[in-house]
């Protein structure tokens, strides 16, 4: 059961797109020469790194890219010489001078010593170098030049007239472009034409390193070999050790099939991974083919989907044809939901499509019709299971589900050694405390955590990453990156105010989560923050917990009141999240005795696909309502008698938040002159922190 969550509350564990789980590290280990991994005694990989770090770098393009190169680079290098040799080039200080007057001109005054006709073209030499045009600034003295003789010119006087002046007359027949030349000239642009969709084809034929710009209908999918440097083992995925062992047997009947169908076993069809994001399916699907040290098949639902109808179950046909010629293999398909979502009656209502449709109904199609002797074995996964499409979840298809949950205390310790293991750590960082504080937190979380924590050490010019270096980024993470922002005295005092309410019922109130850091520094678009975590891990939630929570969230706008006389802006939030708990504790698990033991609300995800359909009647929505708004009267009710009564602990809180503007666990106990805290052992509950915020947006004074 997913955790209710309160102002500002954010569950780590729900944290989408992050990099998967990694790893369970068991000790240092030797490198070879030439850094590649090497194996612990008990068959652990332990370098490099699930997400990536330690790892060489990419292979380079296959040899089609580096022949197409080559072809390109020749083309473009014999294009140069082609022009050079055909485009020729005028001589150097040649002039080109008009027939009369100019030319006309220099040949009476004697200045022309002789000239080359070829055609019409006239080609010559100048006595005395000649400027042309004469009062050019650019124009250089020539003695070469060249002129065209007009068709009505008189060729007989133009003969006396350069005998006359002793011209030396040549000529040269009309020049004609050699055939070779104008065979290329005119050829070589449709060569290179079509030997690129000559390029292209070959591309699509053979599928090409990014699919093939024409093959529409062959798999995309990634394929990952055994020897790959990207295999992962179990070894490599911690925290998640129960679906680890659901998957053992399968291991175990891709390398030895034989056993099993000595006893007529038949091994699953397909797995379906489900559960929040980043726990760790798609590396757990990884780590299984590493495994069982068979080809794995990696592909996107998505993927599959075209604007073309039919190029999805194209493509699915093709990715069974691949896995089941190199069987045994797994095939992985992500995000299944995105193909996979339920074809009821009210689908047509989400956007149903043709293409959607017909990709479903080739899977179902292929892993029906695949013989589960072949070894080739799919697996998916999915965070909204409950959206899947039945068809695939009957027997024979999607036989196993195995749901993926987030990590413990000791898996998030086990997770932190992994990410940490290629990162310089300094003596005083103690991973079992970062673990106990981190409840919630999934693999993914975890990564981010450590990896923001070495970016923080590294911008401040340490040598190695620090507890402190670790704590600042999970403030930040979780709390929100803190701004430059220069607020009005009034405005902090009353920010202090507000979280100290919080921060203070949250102290007082028996069963609430203990307050970790209170503070009235401005992050993302809180004004303050008070972050409340419980001890260890929690499953469930009785009413006291939640009624606590709903105490805590509504002290910050009753310290307000008790204050100042009013509210403002800040306390939005905090009504949105409450008024949310409120109502599922009336409309989904049963605490309010009006309204009975009867689950009112709709399903988010359902809703979702038909928002208009309601099943309950207006008399008991509106006892639900007002069944929430007793919840509220009553939670904020009791904040306020807190802060009346414990008005002085209040005061001091505050000054001291005005003082040093955080304050971690111990120092907010002892400003409010409160007996520390003695961590207890908790009852089964949630492991989400609570992170309380102090908002004020523009937009919310328009309300």
């Amino acid at each position: 059961m997913r955790s209710p969550v309160g102002h500002g509350e954010r569950t780590p564990g729900s944290a989408a797109g992050a990099p998967p789980m990694a790893t369970e590290p068991t000790s240092e280990r030797p490198r070879t020469d030439h850094g590649q991994d090497e194996r612990h005694p008990d068959g652990w990989r332990i370098n490099p790194a699930p997400d990536g770090r330690g790892s060489s770098a990419p292979p380079p393009g296959g040899a089609r890219q580096r022949g197409w190169m080559w072809f390109v680079l020749f083309a473009v290098l014999f294009n140069v010489w082609l022009m050079a040799t055909v485009v020729s080039k005028p001589p150097a200080q040649q002039v080109t001078v008009p027939y009369t007057p100019t030319f006309l001109q220099q040949v009476r005054a004697g200045n022309v010593t002789s000239i080359s006709a070829s055609g019409t073209a006239v080609e010559g030499q100048f006595r005395r170098a000649v400027r042309y045009p004469a009062d050019g600034a650019d124009a250089k003295p020539a003695t070469r030049f060249r002129t065209e003789i007009p068709e009505f010119a008189d060729p007989a006087a133009l003969t006396a007239l350069l005998e006359a002046k002793g011209v030396e007359v040549t000529a040269k027949p009309a020049r004609t472009t050699p055939f070779i030349e104008r065979l290329l000239v005119s050829l070589l642009p449709i060569l290179l034409i079509v030997g690129f969709f000559v390029f292209l084809a070959r591309r699509a034929a053979g599928g090409g390193a990014m699919g093939g710009a024409l093959s529409f209908g062959r798999s995309r999918a990634r394929r990952i070999e055994p020897s790959s440097s990207q295999r992962v083992t179990f070894a490599d995925v911690a925290g998640i050790d129960e679906a680890k062992e659901e998957l053992t047997e399968i291991v175990d009947f891709l390398r030895d099939p034989a056993k099993y169908r000595a006893l007529g076993g038949r091994i699953p069809r397909g797995v379906l991974l489900t559960h929040p994001p980043g726990t760790g399916k798609t590396l757990l699907a990884r780590a299984l083919a590493g495994e069982a040290e068979v080809p794995f098949f990696s592909i996107s639902a998505s993927e599959f989907v075209e604007m073309f109808v039919g190029v999805g179950a194209s493509r699915v046909r093709d990715l069974f044809a691949q896995a089941k010629e190199a069987a045994p293999a797994i095939i992985f398909i992500d995000e299944l939901d995105a193909i996979g979502r339920s074809r009821g009656p009210a689908a047509g209502f989400g956007g149903s499509n043709e293409e959607r449709e017909q990709t479903l109904n080739q899977i179902l199609t292929e892993m029906d019709g695949f013989d589960p002797s072949i070894g080739v074995i799919v697996l998916s996964a999915t965070n909204r299971p409950e959206i899947i499409d039945r068809a695939l979840l009957r027997p024979g298809r999607f036989d196993r589900r195995i749901a993926v949950q987030p990590p413990d205390t000791i898996g998030r310790r086990r997770i932190l050694d992994v990410h940490t293991r290629s990162v310089p750590l300094d003596d005083d960082v103690d991973l079992d405390r970062l673990a106990e504080t981190t409840p919630g937190m999934v693999g993914a979380d975890l990564a981010n955590v450590v990896n923001e924590g070495a970016l923080l050490a590294a911008r401040r010019g340490h040598a190695s990453v620090g507890m402190g270096d670790l704590h600042d980024a999970l403030e930040k993470l979780v709390l929100g990156t803190a701004r430059r922002i220069m607020l009005s005295p009034a405005e902090r005092t009353r920010t202090a105010h507000h979280e100290a309410g919080h921060a203070l019922v949250g102290m007082l109130t028996p069963g609430a989560d203990p307050v970790r850091k209170v503070s009235i520094i401005p992050r993302g678009q809180a004004l303050g923050v008070t972050l409340s975590a419980p001890d260890a891990d929690r499953f469930s939630y009785d009413e006291a917990y939640l009624t606590a929570k709903l105490r805590v969230m509504l002290a910050g706008r009753a310290a307000e009141q008790l204050v100042y006389g009013n509210v403002t802006t800040g306390a939005e939030s905090d009504l949105r999240e409450a008024t949310e708990l409120a109502r599922r504790m009336v409309g989904s698990w049963g605490m309010s005795a009006a309204v009975g033991p009867v689950a009112v609300l709709p399903d988010p995800d359902r809703e979702a696909i038909v928002p208009w359909v309601s099943r309950t009647a207006p008399e008991t929505q509106h006892l639900v309502d007002t069944e929430t708004r007793r919840l509220l009267d009553e939670a904020e009710a009791e904040a306020a008698r807190l802060l009346t009564d414990h008005r002085r602990q209040l005061d001091l809180l505050v000054a001291a938040l005005l003082e040093r503007e955080t304050l971690d666990e111990a120092d907010a106990y002892a400003a409010a002159d409160l007996p520390a805290r003695v961590a207890s052992t908790p009852v089964a509950s949630s492991g989400a922190s609570s992170v309380v915020r102090t908002q004020l947006r523009p937009s919310n004074f328009a309300r």
